[in-house]
């Protein structure tokens, strides 16, 4: 997935508008359609995804993960094939559907069972736009941070993640960061948050980290400019204020704490 979504979606796009041409030119014109139809979508997918434009919500995920009807219909070309290459690239690979990075934070790829979730009753981070959260998971606490598939978090919406997931580690609660496979959008979160928990100085470091437990990630040079940017921010001298609150305080202790005292951690 090097070139990126949006190349890949616009050669889908070119191949399913050639199978139109084909079909319409022998004369199996209502057949050609859905084709086109595919074709089109296939298209407005790979603008909306270029870097440039970078338009998650095109898909219309709502906060709780769930799709509302008309994005079902409209988008199904594009949503039901990414649901379909997901299951047999995952066939394929045979990797574990999470990787345990630290204790009790966990990353990984998407939970399309219950049985792809870690063990302890995790709270979820979703870093996707095209997966929806599943049914028999609702009883989770939940984050949607929807992110384009080889695309990355915002620096704010990193950020944002790793403030509710280290409310949720201070309640001793599992963690799961999750994107389609655990290679890239979720681990650049999860490279942020081993960062604020300070099981590591710096998320360079943590990637070191995480590939160690997780062979297979790869994140790009869009997951490492946004990390860059978060770390410029978040590790920072604090602004200390008036109405900080208690998660501010968490994170600045955890960036701040000796090397020694992690050691004993």
């Amino acid at each position: 997935m090097g070139v990126g979504i949006s190349v890949l979606i616009a050669l889908k796009a070119t191949v399913l508008f050639i199978f139109f041409t084909f079909l319409k030119n022998l004369g199996f014109s209502l057949l050609s359609l859905p084709f086109l139809y595919a074709s089109l979508i296939s298209f407005l997918v790979s603008i909306a995804s270029h870097p440039s434009i970078d338009l998650p919500m095109l898909l219309g995920k709502n906060s709780d993960g769930s799709f509302p009807i008309w994005s079902i219909i409209m988008f199904s070309p594009y949503l039901f094939f990414v649901r379909l290459f997901c299951s047999l690239r995952r066939l394929k690979s045979g990797e574990a559907p999470y990787s345990e990075i630290y204790e009790g934070v966990y990353v990984g790829g998407w939970p399309s069972s219950p049985d792809k979730l870690p063990p302890g009753d995790p709270a979820i981070i979703d870093c996707t736009c095209e997966f929806p959260r599943k049914s028999e998971l609702t009883g989770h606490a939940y984050l949607c941070i929807p992110t384009w598939d080889t695309r990355t978090p915002q620096p704010g919406d990193i950020e944002r993640a790793v403030k509710w997931a280290c409310r949720k580690r201070a309640q001793n609660r599992p963690v799961f960061v999750h994107c389609a496979y655990g290679h890239g959008r979720s681990v650049a979160v999860m490279c942020a948050l081993l960062v604020a928990l300070g099981v590591v100085e710096d998320w360079k470091k943590a990637e070191q980290l995480i590939k160690q437990k997780r062979p297979y990630i790869r994140m790009n040079a869009l997951h490492r400019e946004a990390l860059e940017e978060w770390s410029k921010d978040r590790l920072s001298p604090p602004k200390m204020t008036e109405g900080m609150n208690a998660t501010s305080g968490i994170l600045t202790d955890a960036s701040r704490r000796p090397r020694s005292d992690k050691a004993r951690e």
